[in-house]
C-alpha cells in the first residue's frame, strides 16, 4: 500500500537552528517564572519503574479524596508522596 508518508517530512533547518546562540533564540511567549510558580512546583525525584509500585484498595475519608481529586491529574502521585514523606520524617522513630 503506497501513498503519503505517515508524518509529513520536517521543514525545519536543524543544522541552522544548532548554530544560533541562547541570545538569538526568541523567547518572547515564554512568560516569567514567578516565585508563585515555584511555590505550586511539585518535586518529583524522576520516573519510577511500574515495578516498585504495588495496587491496593486504600479507603479515605470522602473529603479527603475529593479534595486531592479537585488538584487535578496525578492525585494518586500526591497521596502516595505525601505519604512516603511521612515515612521518611519518621523513619528514625
Amino acid at each position: 500500500m503506497r501513498g503519503k508518508p505517515i508524518s509529513p517530512i520536517s521543514e525545519t533547518d536543524w543544522d541552522a537552528l544548532e548554530l544560533l546562540t541562547d541570545d538569538q533564540i526568541d523567547v518572547s511567549d515564554i512568560p516569567p517564572i514567578s516565585p508563585e510558580m515555584f511555590a505550586n512546583a511539585l518535586v518529583r525525584r524522576g520516573i519510577a519503574t511500574p515495578a516498585t509500585k504495588r495496587q491496593i484498595t486504600l479507603r479515605l475519608d470522602a473529603d479527603v479524596l475529593e479534595w486531592f481529586r479537585a488538584r487535578g491529574r496525578g492525585y494518586q502521585t500526591q497521596i502516595n508522596s505525601i505519604l512516603r514523606a511521612y515515612k521518611d520524617a519518621h523513619k528514625a522513630n
